[in-house]
């Protein structure tokens, strides 16, 4: 391990721990169980609730999204890291957006819920995880033959900053609570199930700003660990996994097994699939949604054009009943990711070329 590894090591590790204990604080003040923080889901029910899906039990917008982005913000613009640039294949990017989320909405999470399901008890997770590592492996197949979006370019600075002011936006209306914005009723799914608002967006703006501190990413952690075998990042998920567990087993949220999972099916096939097709995308895209709204928030217009492309996808996911159910994956689902594994390689194809001997 080299000097800055160790220098950095530990304060991921002390970043997942604290990640980590307020994914569980989360859930003890109100948000659904093993869902504390969970980036594709809290996209998909905010995106219903700015009306782009009918889905009423996924209604509610999440102020952890909006602290998410406005921590990863601040703490770039006091380092002074906040850097706007983009142009960097911005339709290819919205596209595997889009299918990273219906892989998500298969298994019913992000690569973070999918280390919080774990910590509860979900061994549906493990599934989850195993088609998540063959995804990146995957992905790693054409970052070796040389895959690329090309570069991107510096932009001025109010084009950085426009991604934040839209999710300022957002939190206006969660607080103004206009007729036209949609929330589930109450037990009507786990949209009803929140903390409060000051709470949600206090713990958003922490792990933001750690995030963007740690460079925090699972995919950047597993790829990393193949190409360059470091391995701080899957540390700090690590952390995260250990202090989540931890604390669901002191507040008595820890319940093993496969069934009876919240928020959940035991469909171990799909499970992997889905989540295989998010790491693939993902490692198209350079980083998991966490490390997309983090960029976001540090300026970089490509990572706010997939963010868009996730709750686009969340939004084809819910209007063409796509998304899996506690029942389990949809007939649609199934052919969505299909479809998505097709379109993914052929993007890695045409953007891949030969390194030179």
């Amino acid at each position: 391990m080299n000097e800055k590894m160790k220098k950095e090591t530990p304060l991921i590790i002390a970043a997942g721990v604290i990640i980590g204990i307020i994914a569980v604080a989360l859930v003890y003040f109100g948000n659904p169980a093993n869902m504390g923080f969970c980036i594709a889901c809290f996209l998909r029910d905010t995106t219903g609730a700015l009306g782009f899906h009918s889905a009423a039990a996924v209604q509610y917008i999440r102020p952890e999204i909006v602290g998410l982005v406005l921590g990863a913000c601040i703490l770039s613009l006091v380092n002074k890291e906040f850097k706007p640039r983009g142009g960097s294949a911005p339709v290819t990017r919205f596209i595997i957006g889009a299918f990273v989320m219906i892989g998500c909405l298969m298994f019913l999470g992000c690569p973070f819920r999918m280390i919080l399901r774990l910590a509860g008890g979900d061994f549906n997770a493990l599934f989850g995880i195993i088609g998540f590592a063959a995804g990146i492996l995957l992905g790693v197949v054409f970052l070796k033959r040389g895959y690329t979006l090309k570069r991107s370019y510096k932009m001025q600075p109010v084009e950085g900053g426009l991604f934040p002011v839209v999710w300022v936006a957002v939190l206006v209306l969660l607080v103004a609570a206009p007729v036209f914005i949609h929330f589930t009723e109450p037990e009507g799914g786990p949209g009803a199930k929140h903390a409060a608002i000051a709470i949600s967006l206090i713990a958003g703006l922490v792990v933001g700003a750690l995030a963007q501190k740690t460079r925090l990413c699972m995919v950047g952690g597993i790829r990393d660990a193949v190409l360059f075998r470091e391995w701080k990042l899957l540390f700090g998920f690590l952390a995260i996994l250990v202090a989540a567990f931890v604390g669901n087993l002191i507040l008595g949220y820890f319940h093993p097994g496969f069934a009876g999972q919240p928020i959940a099916h035991t469909d171990g096939l799909w499970n992997a699939l889905g989540m295989a097709l998010a790491g693939f995308g993902c490692v198209l895209l350079g980083g998991c949604p966490l490390r997309q709204l983090v960029l976001a928030g540090e300026g970089n217009t490509d990572s706010a054009i997939t963010v868009f492309g996730l709750m686009a996808g969340a939004a084809i996911a819910h209007n063409f009943g796509l998304a899996s159910s506690g029942e389990g994956p949809t007939a649609n689902g199934k052919i969505a990711v299909i479809i998505g594994f097709a379109v993914l390689a052929v993007i890695a194809v045409i953007n891949s070329r030969r390194k030179e001997a």
